[in-house]
């Protein structure tokens, strides 16, 4: 299923977000703080995925996505990526089988190419486990970057089509690696930055934004609870007026 654009229609709009998206910053800075190596962090910071998963399930939120290693993150120092790729293997081997028990689907988006065969065999198999689970979607970017993204489903979209040279925003959509999912309601970044480092660069369009100083590893239920209380205190306009909005919701 694609679903639809919200610069092509207006999307529904639900007092708990249907999908969320986060940036998860502050794992080395929290581990500086501490005095611990910087793989320390990344290390609770896998913990916290788990924390959120089981917040997601508890609030009825329906996709939940992450943002684990971006396409620029290979600039980091070559024993720290190293170890980012033991901890996926390692989080892939532990968790699937608790997620398939709990209704819940994996999926992996980005440039798969650059990892290991044991990486991408233990992808596959965990997607193809749990691809009926219907009650949350998890997706973690991996090796993703929005650019990247747009670019795949422009390749895609035109081989689709030969001869074609006047294209739809539907066409690229459904070649897009979430074209499975609704664009996200809520965009969190943990740490204190306040910028999107090319993640899902088409599909936050029209998502609302919240950045927080916390750490990714302190980031738990109280803190998700504060951003969708903020989320919830927006009024959602996507082009039109506040009158506009006002009318829809008393026709509803």
């Amino acid at each position: 299923m694609t679903y639809k654009s919200s610069t092509q229609a207006v999307p529904e709009v639900s007092i708990m977000p249907r999908h969320v998206a986060i940036i998860m910053d502050g794992n080395g800075r929290w581990a500086t703080r501490r005095f611990l190596p910087r793989v320390a962090g990344h290390a609770k910071g896998v913990e916290t995925v788990r924390t959120m998963v089981e917040a997601c399930v508890e609030r009825g939120i329906e996709y939940l996505t992450l943002f684990a290693f971006s396409s620029e993150n290979w600039r980091r120092p070559a024993e720290e990526v190293s170890l980012l790729m033991r901890l996926f293997v390692t989080a892939l081997e532990r968790e699937v089988a608790k997620m398939h028990a709990n209704d819940i689907r994996l999926k992996v988006v980005g440039d798969l190419s650059r990892f290991d065969a044991k990486l991408r065999q233990l992808i596959a198999n965990a997607e193809r486990r749990t691809a009926n689970n219907t009650r949350l979607t998890v997706t973690i970017c991996a090796n993703y970057g929005g650019r990247w993204d747009i670019m795949q489903a422009v390749n895609k979209m035109v081989a689709a089509n030969p001869g074609c040279s006047d294209f739809s925003e539907e066409q690229m959509a459904e070649h897009l690696a979430m074209a499975y999912a609704p664009e996200p309601d809520l965009f969190i970044r943990t740490g204190g930055e306040e910028r999107i480092s090319n993640f899902l660069l088409w599909q936050l369009a029209y998502t609302e934004f919240y950045f927080t100083e916390t750490y990714w590893p302190d980031f738990d239920g109280a803190a998700l609870d504060e951003a969708v209380l903020s989320y919830q205190q927006r009024e959602r306009r996507f082009g039109r007026t506040s009158a506009q909005v006002i009318e829809q919701k008393k026709a509803s």
